[in-house]
């Protein structure tokens, strides 16, 4: 792996385990921010009044995303967070404010696509197979 790939692969390992990992821990303490605020209309009427415990346990799978993606889960967490940084925009969109949080989400969800493809490429260059005829042969 050339020294370019490994900065950005660390890099973006250590963003996308501090952000959903910090975020979801302050789903716990509020230092942040109030995050019932960011949950759409529809969101508050489906949940009602159990929208405190909704977000914690979003905390708690925020948490669990950010420790996949700094351990050897990098790919699956960083997909996950793909995902979720997407659903989040849509709720953002939803709440007919906040578009400016959901745009940075939709750039983040990319790049955490990207972070999951770089891992799969860094993967495959591992554990790269010598074709037969590129063997050694004994003499």
């Amino acid at each position: 792996m050339s020294d370019a790939m490994n900065t950005a692969w660390w890099s973006l390992r250590i963003a996308f385990f501090l952000g959903p990992f910090l975020a979801g821990l302050d789903k716990f303490f509020y230092r942040l921010t109030n995050w019932d605020q960011y949950l759409s209309p529809m969101a508050q009427r489906v949940l009602g009044s159990h929208r405190h415990q909704f977000m914690m346990a979003v905390g708690v799978v925020e948490i669990i995303v950010g420790l996949m993606i700094i351990t050897s889960w990098t790919k699956l967490g960083a997909y996950l967070a793909s995902v979720w940084l997407l659903l989040i925009a849509v709720n953002l969109l939803a709440c007919g404010h906040y578009f400016d949080i959901a745009l940075r989400d939709v750039g983040l969800c990319l790049s955490a696509f990207g972070l999951a493809r770089l891992t799969s490429a860094i993967e495959a260059q591992a554990i790269h197979v010598v074709p037969i005829e590129e063997m050694p042969r004994a003499a």
